[in-house]
């Protein structure tokens, strides 16, 4: 964890609004890909948390589902978007090519949130 970061009062706003974005659960769809992973993998996810009591893992399990929703609704948006050409794309490019460079431009994004967390795990 690196709280000496939060030096500033802009950097405390960050941190609460991150927080409260993590309490909402709007990210928890990722949860269930890592439990995913691990059961193909054949290890148990290690973790220094107490067992969940059965409120808990419901109240988990409910904002993981809510998570899926919200993530599968706005891909349902941006895809009727890309295929429907109401985006601020050049004229002369096809919708279906529109779709696969957002595709490609999410796969970049993907490599450097990974990066990012590499970077600082090589760091300490």
């Amino acid at each position: 964890c690196m709280l000496d970061y939060i030096n500033s009062y802009f950097a405390v706003f960050t941190f609460y609004t991150a927080m409260a974005i993590e309490f909402s659960g709007l990210m928890h769809v990722s949860y269930f890909i890592q439990k995913c992973v691990g059961w193909a993998a054949g290890k148990p996810i290690q973790s220094n948390e107490p067992p969940k009591s059965a409120a808990q893992a419901a109240f988990f399990w409910f904002r993981v589902v809510l998570s899926a929703v919200v993530l599968a609704f706005s891909l349902a948006v941006t895809l009727e978007g890309l295929f429907t050409g109401n985006t601020t794309m050049w004229d002369g490019v096809p919708n279906a090519v529109a779709v696969i460079i957002f595709f490609l431009l999410m796969s970049v994004v993907g490599l450097l949130e990974g990066m990012q967390i590499a970077f600082f795990a090589v760091a300490k």
